[in-house]
C-alpha cells in the first residue's frame, strides 16, 4: 500500500471517529492543503464514501477542489467530474512567466492559461482563481494585464492577495542579500485600488478583503468560516473549530498515521479566551461586507468589552476608515488596504 493510499485510508478513519462532533448539516466540503487533484478517483471516492456514510450531509452541496495548473489534464477533470465535485479553486497567482518564476511556482504562463480552459471545457461553471498582486516583477501594467485576462476567461471568483515575503524562503534570502528589491507598499496599495475598480465595474462584489465574486458565487464554505460558523477539518495540519475551542491535527505525516491507525486522534486541542474569542470576531466580521454586528459583541461579552470597543474606534470613525449604520460596523473603501492594522488595533490583549 503506498503511503498516499495510507493517508487516504487514516483520513477516512479520522472522519469516522469525529462524526460525533458535527451535528448540524454539512454545507461545504472543501479539499485544500496543498495538492488533493493529485488524488486519484478511487481514493477520492473513498473519501466521500466516508463523508457520506457518518455525515448528514444537505442535497447539492458545495464542494471545492484545490488544484495547481500543473496537476490539471483532461482525463483528471473528466473523473473529477464524475464525483460530488462542483467548483474548482486553482492557485493561477500570474499569468506572466517573470511573475511565476519569482514565486517559485512550478506552472508557468500557458499552463495557468489552459487549466482555466480544460476545467471550463468539462462543464465546471462555478472556478474560483486566485491572483497575486504587488510584487518586484508585476508593474502596474502586468497587474492590469493580469485582470483583464481573467476578465477575460469569464472566471466568476477571484481571491487576490499582496505578495508577501516568508522568512527563510528564497525570496527573503535574494532580499536580505539586495539581490532583490524589498516589496513596495505604496504599489502594493495602488494596485489592491485597481484591483477593487477593476472587478467592481465588472459586477464583481467586493465580500470579503481579498474575495471577489459574481453575484451567485460567493464562496458558501468562506462564508461560513466569516460567519463564525463550527468547521471540522480532517488530515495532517488540519484545523477545526467548534464556536469555542480550536483544535489542530499533528502536521507529521508519520505520527499522523500511527495514531489513526491505532484508532487515535492525533490533534491538540486550544481553549480560546474570552479576549482571543473577542479578537478573532473583530479580525472576521470586520474583513467582510457582513460586517461587525454591535449585538453580537453585547450578547457574547461582558459589557466592557462593547465600551472598550467604541473607545479603540473612534479614531478609524474619525477617520472615515469605519463607518456605523443600523448597528453594523464596516470598513469603508478608504480603510480596506488597511483592514487587518485596523482590526488588530481593535484587539483585547
Amino acid at each position: 500500500m503506498s503511503k498516499k493510499s495510507d493517508l487516504v485510508s487514516a483520513i477516512s478513519n479520522e472522519l469516522k471517529l469525529r462524526k460525533e462532533e458535527i451535528t448540524e448539516p454539512i454545507e461545504t466540503i472543501y479539499f485544500g492543503g496543498g495538492t488533493p487533484s493529485l488524488l486519484e478517483l478511487d481514493e477520492l471516492n473513498e473519501i466521500f464514501d466516508s463523508i457520506y456514510r457518518n455525515y448528514l450531509v444537505i442535497d447539492n452541496p458545495e464542494v471545492t477542489l484545490e488544484s495547481n495548473p500543473d496537476d490539471l489534464n483532461f482525463v483528471k477533470i473528466a473523473q473529477f467530474k464524475t464525483t460530488p465535485i462542483n467548483r474548482f479553486s486553482i492557485g493561477i497567482q500570474s499569468f506572466f512567466d517573470e511573475d511565476l518564476r519569482l514565486m517559485n511556482r512550478a506552472h508557468d504562463a500557458n499552463e495557468a492559461l489552459n487549466s482555466i480552459k480544460m476545467v471550463q471545457d468539462a462543464g465546471f461553471e462555478n472556478i474560483t482563481i486566485d491572483l497575486i498582486y504587488g510584487g518586484q516583477t508585476t508593474s502596474d501594467e502586468i497587474w492590469k494585464k493580469n485582470l483583464e485576462i481573467a476578465l477575460d476567461l469569464q472566471v466568476p471568483h477571484i481571491s487576490s492577495y499582496a505578495l508577501t515575503v516568508e522568512p527563510k524562503t528564497i525570496l527573503a534570502h535574494q532580499i536580505e542579500q539586495n539581490l532583490l528589491e524589498d516589496v513596495d507598499e505604496a504599489k502594493q496599495e495602488r494596485q489592491f485600488k485597481t484591483l477593487v475598480e477593476t472587478l467592481k465595474s465588472n459586477n464583481f462584489i467586493h465580500y470579503e478583503i481579498s474575495n471577489f465574486g459574481k453575484e451567485g458565487f460567493f464562496s458558501q464554505h468562506n462564508s461560513n468560516y466569516w460567519k463564525g460558523k463550527p468547521y471540522l477539518g480532517v488530515g495532517p495540519s488540519a484545523h477545526s473549530y467548534d464556536g469555542k475551542n480550536r483544535s489542530w491535527n499533528l502536521a507529521n505525516n508519520s505520527l499522523y498515521l500511527k495514531n489513526l491507525h491505532e484508532n487515535k486522534l492525533a490533534n491538540e486541542v486550544e481553549v480560546l479566551s474570552e479576549n482571543d474569542r473577542f479578537n478573532e470576531l473583530v479580525m472576521i466580521r470586520l474583513r467582510t461586507i457582513y460586517g461587525l454586528d454591535e449585538l453580537e459583541i453585547k450578547a457574547n461579552f461582558p459589557k466592557e468589552f462593547y465600551t472598550d470597543f467604541l473607545e479603540e474606534l473612534k479614531p478609524h470613525l474619525e477617520n472615515e476608515t469605519v463607518e456605523y449604520s443600523n448597528g453594523i460596523y464596516r470598513i469603508t473603501d478608504k480603510g480596506k488596504f488597511l483592514a487587518d492594522g485596523i482590526a488588530s488595533s481593535l484587539f483585547r490583549i
